[in-house]
C-alpha cells in the first residue's frame, strides 16, 4: 500500500493553510497567521515537486529526503524544477519580487516567534494576493 501525500491533497492543504492564515489574522492572531501563510507556500512548492515523481518509480532517497526535510523556499523552488520560471517572473515583476523577498525571510521557526500586525499582513499578501502573490504563481506549475 502506498503512503505519502497526493498532489491534489497538497494543493488543497496549501490553500487551506492560507485560508486559515487569513482567518487568524482577522482575529488578531498575527504570529500564527504569519506562520501559516509561509507554510502554505512551502506546501504548494511540495505539490509542484510531486509532479516529478513518476508512478511505479522509486524516487532517489536523497531527493525525497531533501523534500521531506526541506523548508527553505528557495531550495524547494529548485527541487520543483521551476528556477528558470521563477527568475523570469522575478525579473519581470517588481511586485512579485517584493512578495518573494517577504517570503524568503520565512522559516518554520516562525512558529516560536512573536509577530506584529503589519508583518502578518505583508506575508499574507505576499503569499496569496492574486496579482502579486507567490502562491497564485505556483499554481501554474503544480
Amino acid at each position: 500500500m502506498a503512503t505519502g501525500y497526493r498532489r491534489e491533497d497538497l494543493r488543497n492543504l496549501a490553500q487551506s493553510k492560507l485560508d486559515d492564515a487569513r482567518l487568524l489574522f482577522e482575529h488578531g492572531r498575527y504570529a500564527n497567521a504569519y506562520y501559516l501563510a509561509g507554510y502554505s507556500v512551502e506546501i504548494a512548492l511540495k505539490a509542484c515537486i510531486s509532479r516529478q515523481i513518476s508512478e511505479n518509480t522509486l524516487p532517489d532517497p536523497k531527493f525525497i529526503g531533501e523534500v521531506y526535510r526541506g523548508h527553505d523556499l528557495k531550495k524547494l523552488i529548485s527541487l520543483a524544477g521551476i528556477v528558470s520560471e521563477f527568475e523570469k517572473k522575478s525579473a519581470s515583476s517588481a511586485e512579485f519580487s517584493a512578495s518573494w523577498s517577504i517570503l524568503a525571510a520565512w522559516t518554520p521557526d516562525a512558529r516560536y516567534r512573536h509577530c506584529d500586525e503589519p508583518l502578518a499582513r505583508n506575508i499574507i499578501i505576499a503569499s496569496g494576493d492574486e496579482e502579486k502573490g507567490v502562491l497564485p504563481w505556483i499554481r501554474t506549475y503544480w
